[in-house]
């Protein structure tokens, strides 16, 4: 196998599939200037927007001595004041059944000065986007509306002071039969989880029978489409785990072209994902609940359902959950200690992919420990990744060596056997089997390494870790594109001098040709990409170029000139 031309032809299909890729964006997608002229303001949701299920069709909790529930008016909603709360790392606006806006008080928007932080929970009229933790009634019982739960405490301003390491901001719910609902939200210094904490408490006579709802609600944002976005690449959608079939994804451009989610899930949780931040539920792990997803024009909404509860008289019980507002730091997200919540960093739809990527991340992470510097750790990681594949670059650059060696003796067969395919191709497999060449010895360690350059890849763009961060001089945010191209231009000249260590063996002059232009096709394209994925592969390209030329030094001495006869 020529491994050059089977390296021209991946690149080429490679620089086809993403022109392709990009092509298909920007004919489907709408104009961001013609959408946002025209985008009208999105009603605010309500409790009609929910539509309750047979009661049948939501796990029912286990209440010892619960009795059948009878029947009642649904109370009228009362306007509730809302509360600020403000910890070390979030703001967020409540108003006691939903997180109406949340900003992520250590994420600027931009490197400027005075950039205001991302705001990941918003009211925008164009694109809202909420968490709400509610409850629904199941027999005509009365349940909090819209606005039902009142804060207990007085002040609508609530801010985590210096020593505290967490605060609560209570709220509740009286109902008219005797019934109330004690709502807790538990906020913890330096932590993206927020506790919600429910307690139904029934002083009346009759039984009451209700279940808790909690949804992610969203009119997504228009992403600019781009080779060079991130953002275009990363995953933008709902996704969700349970413990029967992992984790699962349905992105919003074909939100529900494969139905209803509709499955009972104990154990699981529920996310809406977008580059470098996320939501979520983490119901409590041992309760069951119903898993939707549905729309509501252009509404998105992904909820878990239950579990539902009959509350006798002089009975109390409670149900918890987290909500997760912030962006994907793996560290954090660990710390939540729930299953499969680690996948929201997502490298790829695929396990084994996703597998590689942690792992990457993982050196990468620790490194970092050492050296305090995300440049450099992206430096670290690609010597550390070299020495373990030493073995098999060793063997493609060795193999790569002895084809150059014999690359004029090959030259002198071409020559002598002219356009008789069949004859040359006799001859050079005899050369090759007589002076113990190998043809596949360098494609297959680049097969082997291609998934975890691929992983490597995603690793580096969705990291929020990366965002914004600097590694030296004129590098002030590693997922930014380098401002004055000097990375793009090294990363040129470092895959032109390998191209001219690569030998060419049988290539026609018009494939040759194409190879010349490969370094500057190749360098257009990173030119625009962040700038850590572009001192990747200036770093694994300089490495690797090192190597291929030492083994040339040592392999690749003049081989003698007589040619072998086809037999």
């Amino acid at each position: 196998m020529n491994q050059t031309r089977v390296f021209l032809i991946f690149a080429w299909l490679m620089v086809a599939v993403l022109l392709w890729m990009e092509w298909g964006r920007e004919k489907n997608a709408p104009d961001p200037a013609t959408v946002a002229a025209t985008q009208p303001a999105v009603p605010a949701a309500t409790d009609a927007d929910l539509a309750p299920p047979p009661a049948g069709n939501v796990p029912q909790a286990n209440v010892p001595g619960q009795a059948p529930a009878a029947t009642a008016s649904v109370e009228a909603a009362t306007a509730a004041p809302r509360v600020t709360v403000t910890t070390d790392v979030l703001k967020l606006v409540l108003d006691g059944r939903s997180v109406l806006d949340a900003d992520l008080l250590q994420f600027p928007q931009t490197k400027a000065a005075g950039s205001p932080p991302v705001q990941l929970l918003t009211e925008d009229k164009a694109h809202p986007y909420s968490a709400t933790a509610g409850w629904a009634s199941q027999s005509n019982a009365p349940v909090p509306g819209a606005s039902g739960f009142q804060p207990v405490q007085g002040s609508t301003e609530v801010v985590l002071a210096e020593g505290q390491d967490q605060v609560q901001v209570p709220f509740v719910w009286n109902g008219p039969n005797g019934v109330s609902i004690h709502r807790t939200f538990t906020f913890k210094r330096g932590d993206y989880a927020i506790g919600v904490k429910d307690e139904v408490v029934n002083a009346g006579t009759a039984p009451w029978q209700a279940y808790v709802f909690r949804k992610l609600d969203r009119v997504p944002t228009i992403v600019t489409r781009g080779m060079t976005n991130p953002d275009s690449f990363s995953f933008n959608g709902a996704t969700w785990y349970s413990p029967e079939e992992g984790y699962e994804r349905r992105a919003f451009k074909d939100y529900l072209d494969d139905g209803n989610l509709n499955r009972t899930i104990t154990g699981g949780w529920a996310a809406m994902l977008q580059h470098h931040f996320f939501t979520a539920w983490i119901p409590q792990a041992d309760q069951a609940a119903l898993y939707l997803l549905s729309q509501n024009g252009p509404r998105n909404v992904i909820e878990t359902r239950g579990p539902g509860f009959t509350v006798a008289p002089g009975q109390k019980v409670s149900t918890e959950a987290r909500l997760w507002v912030g962006p994907k730091l793996v560290n954090q997200i660990a710390k939540e200690d729930v299953k499969g919540l680690d996948r929201v960093v997502d490298y790829s739809r695929f396990s084994i992919m996703a597998i590689i990527g942690q792992g990457l991340f993982w050196v990468m992470n620790q490194v970092h420990k050492l050296v305090g510097n995300w440049g450099w750790a992206i430096i670290g990681l690609v010597i550390l990744l070299k020495m373990a594949l030493f073995p098999l670059a060793n063997a493609q650059f060795k193999s790569q060596a002895k084809m150059r060696k014999f690359q004029p003796r090959i030259a002198q067969l071409k020559e002598r056997y002219g356009d008789d395919k069949q004859k040359f191709q006799t001859a050079m497999m005899e050369l090759y089997k007589k002076e113990k060449i190998n043809p596949l010895g360098g494609c297959l360690p680049l097969l082997i390494q291609m998934p975890i350059f691929f992983a490597l890849y995603w690793v580096l763009v969705e990291s929020v870790e990366l965002r914004q961060a600097p590694w030296l001089g004129w590098i002030q945010d590693l997922t930014a594109r380098d401002p004055y191209f000097i990375l793009p231009i090294i990363n040129i000249a470092v895959m032109w001098f390998t191209q001219k260590l690569t030998p060419a063996v049988g290539m026609d002059p018009m494939q040759q040709k194409m190879m010349q232009f490969m370094p500057l096709v190749f360098g257009v394209m990173m030119a625009f990409m962040p700038s850590g994925l572009v001192l990747y592969w200036v770093v694994n390209g300089g490495l690797s170029l090192l190597q291929q030329w030492w083994m040339i030094k040592k392999h690749g001495e003049d081989a003698p000139s007589k040619v072998i006869e086809a037999k």
